[in-house]
């Protein structure tokens, strides 16, 4: 038995016969550009995530960049502010204050929940920090309460990447996505809500801040031929807002098939070389990744793949150890560091079967 770490082909050819359908009528429609595949998308996935306006962009990156853009057009921010970001996460996150012209500082994780430490939170808020950067990282909400809190102290703007966690629901009772001033979504293939190609989303209950965002990923535009701001050309493509539209249905069923995966790995596996992942909160957490920790990566990941189970890494190096931000290499972040050395992410997706499931516990029992 082979056991991919994600089976894209099969979860997508689940909607096949609607995409089939939806790409007809595109074909019959006068609108390929910001039509109504978008703009019925959007409404859908800001009523969905429980907020006034929904933006949809080219891919996740710029959903973020767009963000901090739209708030140094506002006067909410000025270039060189700063920005405190977890030092755990993926390169795009960090690239999208960068990009903005702002100055990121970055954060170590709690080692346990893998997200922003708000202890170490509060250790780095000085007079020139104006925003906080939220990872949910690998489907799990950070702790908004506490850092909403913190933020509130010291006047910042508190942002979410929620690339990562479509769907989850935070112990008082709202939606990822809206737990913030603004979050910015990835629709890349591989989520947990996946367009078949690149996509992307900002949410949020602001109404300036949703115009300005709408306008800057469109050249700047005001109207065909006015434009206000020097944009970006970012924006949501009709086919993917249709697929997404299909999909978006689905989310929360296959959200329930990845918490069942979970709760059989943590309940099954039994391994004292393995440490399996702490989840605060069923709800709170969606399972975009299952990731374990282990002093024996390098060979445990090579005997799971001796044995046809696929597994990845997120991540291997951190983002301040990445050539393309030289700039922040010689910082040591000893829990970052530690973590890029020992997790290691196990197959999980809707479509993956109780047999499946049984084999991957059962070899890494055996490990």
């Amino acid at each position: 038995m082979k056991i991919q770490f994600l089976d894209l082909k099969k979860i997508n050819l689940r909607f096949e016969r609607e995409f089939l359908m939806a790409q007809q009528q595109l074909l019959h429609s006068d609108f390929l550009i910001k039509g109504k595949a978008v703009s019925d998308f959007e409404k859908e996935f800001a009523a969905y995530c429980g907020t006034q306006f929904c933006v949809g962009t080219g891919n996740g990156l710029d959903a973020l960049t767009l963000i901090f853009k739209a708030y140094l057009v506002m006067g909410k921010l000025k270039p060189e502010d700063e920005i405190l970001v977890p030092a755990n996460t993926y390169i795009a996150t960090v690239l999208s204050i960068i990009h903005a012209g702002l100055k990121p500082v970055f954060i170590e994780p709690n080692a346990q929940t893998f997200n922003l430490d708000v202890v170490e939170i509060e250790k780095k808020i000085t007079s020139k920090t104006k925003g906080i950067l939220a990872v949910h990282l690998y489907g799990q909400l950070a702790d908004m309460k506490t850092i909403r809190s913190l933020a509130k102290q010291s006047d910042l703007l508190v942002i979410e990447d929620a690339a990562q966690v479509h769907g989850a629901v935070s112990m008082e009772g709202k939606k990822a996505g809206n737990l913030s001033h603004a979050a910015a979504f990835s629709f890349y293939p591989t989520k947990n809500l996946g367009a078949l190609g690149d996509a992307g989303a900002v949410t949020t209950n602001h109404a300036e801040l949703a115009t300005v965002i709408s306008q800057l990923a469109d050249y700047g535009r005001t109207d065909k031929f006015t434009n206000r701001y020097a944009g970006i050309n970012s924006r949501l493509d009709s086919l993917q807002a249709a697929f997404l539209q299909i999909k978006l249905k689905q989310l929360d069923a296959d959200n329930q098939c990845r918490r069942a995966i979970a709760k059989s790995y943590i309940k099954n596996i039994k391994n004292p070389k393995i440490e399996l992942p702490e989840v605060v909160d069923w709800e709170s957490h969606v399972f975009h990744l299952f990731v374990v920790k282990t002093k024996h990566r390098e060979v445990l990941q090579k005997y799971l793949g001796e044995n046809k189970i696929e597994t990845l890494i997120h991540y291997p190096i951190a983002p301040h150890k990445q050539a393309a931000l030289n700039a922040y290499n010689h910082l040591h972040l000893p829990v970052t560091e530690l973590l890029q050395e020992t997790v290691l992410s196990l197959p999980i997706s809707p479509v993956m079967t109780d047999a499946e499931v049984e084999k991957v516990v059962e070899l890494i029992n055996h490990f």
